[in-house]
C-alpha cells in the first residue's frame, strides 16, 4: 500500500468507467474520483468485518468458559486501534519526508482542502478515507496475537500490550515499506501485508505464546500433547468465511483505487489461493490423520489468503493457485511442529500468519521476475528481528510489573468468571440466574429433562 500510486492506474480506471471523458495526465475526473473513493470506503468496511471474523473464529476454537474474554479482547482491540492510529499511528506510518527508519508528522489527524480533492493520492481517495482504510488494518496485527495467547493471559496485560503494539510497533515498521522508508527504497515488495500485517502479528503471537507457556492440561509430565477441543466449530467456520469476505477489501482495497483491471485481478487471485489452501490442508489432514479435520481445513483457507496477500496484484491463475496450495500444505505440519516444541497456540495463529506470511513474501520473489528473493528475504528478517525484540521488551516489562498469566485457579474456572464476573453462556452455570438455578441445580435439571417412564400395564400379559 505504498503511496502515492502511479497516475496511469487512475487514467485506466477513467478510460473504463467514463470512456467519453478526456483526462489530463495529472488529474482524474470527478466521476472517477468519486468511484475510487466509494470503493475504498467499501473496502474499509470489509476489512472492519474481518474483526468480527477473528472474534468468532477465536471464540469457536477456544473453550466456552473463555468466550466473553475472547470477545472482550477483540472489542477492545478495534476500539484502541482506531483511537491510537488517529492520535499517533497514522503519522508514524506515513510521516512524509524522513530518514527512512523513523519519522513523525505530528499528533492527530487533520486535512487541508487539497486532501479532499484529486490532488490527494492521485485521485484514489480522500485523506479521511485514507485514514479510515489504514486504521482498519492497524488493529489486525494485535488481533492475530489475541488468538495465540488465549485462555491464560491477564486481560490488563493484554490490553496494554495491544495499545503499545498497534500504536508504535506496527506503525513504525509499516513506515519502512508503505511509508516510503528504507525497505521500500531497497525494492522490498508487500502488496497488502503478508509481512507488514500478518508476519508482524505472527511474531508477536509467537513471543507471547512462548513467554506465557502452554495452557494447563495441554501437555502431561512426559511431554505428550493432549488436544483441547474448541467449543463451537460452527462459529469457527463462520469466522473463516467472514475473514474470506473481508479479504476482498483487505487485498482489493490495497490497489488504492477502483481500477477495474487491477481490482478484479486481485480478487480472483485472492480467491484462487484461498480455495487452493483449503484443498491442500483438507488433503494433508486426511493423509496424516486418516480423517478430514475441519479446523485444519479452515486454517488452510486462511493460509492461502495470507500467502497470496504479498503479491495478489502480480500473480496469474497458476501462480496464485500454487502459492495457495503450498501455504495450505505448510500450515498443517507447522501446527504439528509448534505443538511438538510445546508452543501452545489455541487457534493456529502462528502457523497461519507467521509461517504462511513468510512464505507469501518470499513467493513474490519466486514468481515475479521484477522482484528479488534476496530482497524479500532481507525484509522478512528485518521485520522478524525487530518485531521479536519489541515484543520481548513489551511482554517482559509486563511480566515483571503486572504479570502476564492468570493464576491456575483462574485458568481452571475460566477467564470469563475471573476477569469479567460472568459467562457468555448461562445454561449450565450456577449462581448466574440461568436455567440450572431456576430448576434448582443439576439434579433437578436432570430430573426435569429425563424422558418419562413408560407406565406398567394394568394386567400382566403372558404368552401361551
Amino acid at each position: 500500500m505504498s503511496k502515492p500510486r502511479n497516475l496511469i492506474r487512475a487514467a485506466a480506471a477513467a478510460a473504463v468507467l467514463l470512456p467519453g471523458v478526456a483526462l489530463a495526465e495529472d488529474a482524474v475526473s470527478p466521476g472517477v474520483f468519486t468511484a475510487n473513493n466509494v470503493w475504498m470506503m467499501m473496502c474499509a468496511g470489509l476489512v472492519f468485518i474481518m474483526h468480527l471474523g477473528f472474534a468468532t473464529l477465536e471464540t469457536g476454537l477456544t473453550r466456552a468458559k473463555n468466550s466473553t474474554n475472547i470477545l472482550f479482547k477483540n472489542t477492545f482491540i478495534i476500539c484502541v486501534g482506531i483511537l491510537t492510529y488517529a492520535l499517533v499511528g497514522f503519522n508514524l506510518m506515513y510521516p512524509g519526508d524522513f530518514n527512512g527508519v523513523l519519522g513523525f508528522a505530528g499528533l492527530g489527524i487533520q486535512s487541508d482542502a487539497a486532501g479532499l480533492t484529486t490532488a490527494y493520492a492521485s485521485g484514489g481517495y480522500t485523506y479521511w478515507t485514507d485514514f479510515l482504510f489504514q486504521a482498519m488494518f492497524a488493529a489486525t496485527a494485535a488481533t492475530i496475537v489475541s488468538g495465540a495467547v488465549a485462555e491464560r493471559i491477564k486481560l490488563s496485560s493484554f490490553m496494554i500490550f495491544s495499545a503499545v503494539f498497534v500504536a508504535f510497533v506496527y506503525t513504525i515498521l509499516g513506515s519502512w515499506k508503505w511509508g516510503g522508508g528504507w525497505l521500500d527504497g531497497l525494492g522490498f515488495y508487500d502488496f497488502a501485508g503478508s509481512t507488514l500485517v500478518h508476519s508482524v502479528g505472527g511474531w508477536g503471537a509467537l513471543i507471547g505464546a512462548w513467554m506465557l507457556g502452554p495452557r494447563l492440561g495441554k501437555y502431561d509430565r512426559e511431554g505428550r500433547m493432549h488436544p483441547i477441543p474448541g467449543s463451537n466449530l460452527p462459529l469457527a467456520a463462520i469466522g473463516v468465511f467472514l475473514l474470506w469476505l473481508g479479504w476482498f477489501g483487505f487485498n482489493g482495497g490495497s490497489v488504492l483505487s477502483a481500477d477495474p483491471a487491477l481490482t478484479s485481478l486481485t480478487l480472483v487471485t485472492t480467491c484462487l489461493a484461498a480455495a487452493a489452501g483449503g484443498i491442500a490442508a483438507m488433503s494433508l489432514s486426511v493423509l496424516l490423520g486418516s480423517k478430514p479435520d475441519l479446523s485444519m481445513s479452515l486454517n488452510g483457507i486462511l493460509a492461502g489468503l495470507v500467502g497470496i496477500t504479498a503479491g495478489a496484484d502480480l500473480m496469474g491463475m497458476w501462480s496464485s493457485i500454487l502459492i495457495g496450495l503450498i501455504a495450505g500444505a505448510i500450515v498443517v505440519p507447522a501446527v504439528l511442529f509448534f505443538d511438538r516444541i510445546r508452543i501452545d497456540d489455541p487457534v493456529g495463529a502462528i502457523s497461519v500468519h507467521l509461517v504462511c506470511g513468510i512464505w507469501g513474501t518470499l513467493a513474490v520473489g519466486i514468481f515475479s521476475p521484477e522482484h528479488s528473493v534476496l530482497t524479500q528475504l532481507i525484509g522478512v528478517v528485518a521485520y522478524g528481528a525487530t518485531t521479536a525484540v519489541c515484543c520481548l521488551a513489551i511482554f517482559g516489562a509486563l511480566r515483571v510489573t503486572l504479570g502476564l498469566r492468570v493464576s491456575e485457579e483462574e485458568e481452571i474456572e475460566g477467564l470469563d468468571l475471573s476477569e469479567h464476573g460472568g459467562h457468555a453462556y448461562d445454561l449450565d452455570v450456577r449462581g448466574s440466574g440461568g436455567l440450572l438455578d431456576q430448576l434448582g441445580g443439576p439434579a433437578a435439571m436432570r430430573q426435569a429433562t429425563a424422558p418419562l417412564a413408560r407406565p406398567a400395564p394394568a394386567v400382566a400379559v403372558h404368552e401361551s
